[in-house]
């Protein structure tokens, strides 16, 4: 029988001998030959070792697998400059290259200490398939990654390192994510078409109310931070906002930043284009999680559709029904300009949970705008400014419309004290202004 010292020789020189052949195959055999090749030598390295192999592959069935898809953006940013072989993609819609590692191409990551070896690997399947009793052939190709470390190691990996590796492949697509506006497209996948959102507003932009603008951050931050909370309490993890005001008060912007402040995909619900209750439940399904869903002028929505398309029961089942826990981390946003128009159902917690009254200016809103546009935190026509916000009623949008109109601060401020004069006169003339 051979001794110990001869074995390990043999295998060590079986070990070199195989990482000879893969360093040949890269250079010298075709693409075609090598994929095969390449998974043949790395069985036989990893049955010579102490190593345990972890096998990660693209999806089980129909169901996509997550751990897959966030190892591949994780090891995307773990590419080295040493790497030989990288792949490179750009889709249409996005602004930043996706840069991932490509076949046969091994990485080492380095976790608690541990090294683990990361290898994508692919194989294919071939489908046959009949059409017109004709057989033809269908190849796919199946894609995942094997993950190797020392078999001590095992409970670390599934228990530390892979949850570890989810979390910052989240954060990683959090802080690359360009966030899209979808809207009702019965051409686009699950009914839904996209654009990139670029809208620039943000909290601090917002010229509304500071203790409402406080409530809601607040609000929204003690959302994020509770699906534990939601499970254990036997909810859906998901929460309505009612934003309700006269037109130009910022409901559509403040969804914006909303959104920008979550990074938040929004998804525009016009119920108009919908043609019928089930449509309505397609289109749920099809939202992504951690997501905005708005449905704009709700008072009005609901009365226009045609032949009752989309009924009051087919939308509450949408908002708190059964359907509505297809899904994590949503949002549903309503706006309306009239809320003494809107049916009492609609209002109570669990669909709409937080009023915000989007009032007219204020003083401490105009104070916002005048930052925005003109870049100054006070003036000497400020108190003659707040002075005509106490007795007429303005919107942001029109106090904004008129500090646009010029850079100059003295210039814009006289102008906007000037369209106060003409609104009170015509006030006075209707007897609405508030002396």
């Amino acid at each position: 029988m051979p001794s110990y010292e001869a074995i390990l020789s043999a295998t060590a020189s079986l070990t070199a001998s195989v990482i000879l052949l893969r360093t040949i195959a890269n250079d010298f055999i075709p693409e075609s030959i090598k994929d095969r090749l390449f998974l043949h030598l790395h069985k036989i390295s990893s049955s010579l070792s102490s190593q345990l192999t972890v096998v990660i592959e693209e999806s089980d069935g129909l169901t996509v697998n997550q751990v897959f898809h966030a190892a591949n953006v994780y090891l995307g940013e773990k590419l080295s400059s040493s790497t030989p072989r990288i792949k490179v993609n750009k889709p249409q819609k996005e602004k930043r290259l996706q840069v991932t590692t490509d076949k046969n191409q091994e990485m080492v990551d380095v976790f608690k200490g541990v090294k683990l070896k990361w290898v994508l690997l692919s194989t294919s399947r071939n489908h046959v398939l009949k059409k017109n009793n004709k057989n033809g052939v269908l190849k796919e190709e199946i894609r995942y990654f094997e993950l190797s470390f020392h078999k001590k190691n095992r409970e670390m990996v599934l228990g530390s390192y892979l949850p570890y590796l989810l979390q910052k492949a989240k954060e990683i697509k959090e802080k690359n994510k360009t966030l899209k506006l979808h809207t009702v497209d019965y051409n686009g996948t699950d009914y839904w078409g996209s654009i990139n959102l670029d809208h620039p507003a943000s909290f601090d932009t917002m010229a509304m109310d500071p203790a409402v603008k406080t409530a809601l951050i607040e609000d929204l931050d003690r959302f994020s931070r509770r699906r534990e909370f939601y499970r254990r309490v036997g909810k859906a993890w998901k929460r309505g906002y009612l934003l309700y005001g006269p037109p130009g008060t910022g409901k559509s912007s403040l969804v914006a930043a909303m959104a920008n402040y979550l990074k938040f995909d929004v998804y525009d619900l016009d119920l108009k284009e919908i043609q019928c209750n089930s449509d309505l439940r397609r289109l749920l399904i099809g939202t992504g999680n951690g997501s905005i869903i708005v449905i704009e002028d709700i008072d009005t929505s609901l009365d226009s559709a045609e032949d009752d398309k989309v009924t009051l029961s087919g939308l509450l089942n949408f908002i708190d029904g059964l359907w509505s826990s297809c899904g994590d981390e949503r949002i549903i946003v309503f706006t309306t300009n009239h809320k003494d128009r809107l049916d009492p159902v609609l209002l109570r917690p669990g669909r709409m949970d937080m009023h915000l009254h989007m009032s007219y200016c204020t003083f401490s809103g105009f104070k916002t705008l005048a930052s925005n546009y003109l870049r100054i935190q006070d003036h000497q026509l400020f108190d003659e400014i707040k002075g005509w916000l106490d007795k007429v009623q303005a919107t942001p949008a029109e106090v904004a419309g008129e500090l646009i109109k010029c850079e100059d601060p003295d210039v814009a401020l006289r102008g906007l004290i000037k369209w106060f004069h003409n609104r009170a006169n015509t006030e006075m003339q209707d007897g609405s202004l508030n002396i």
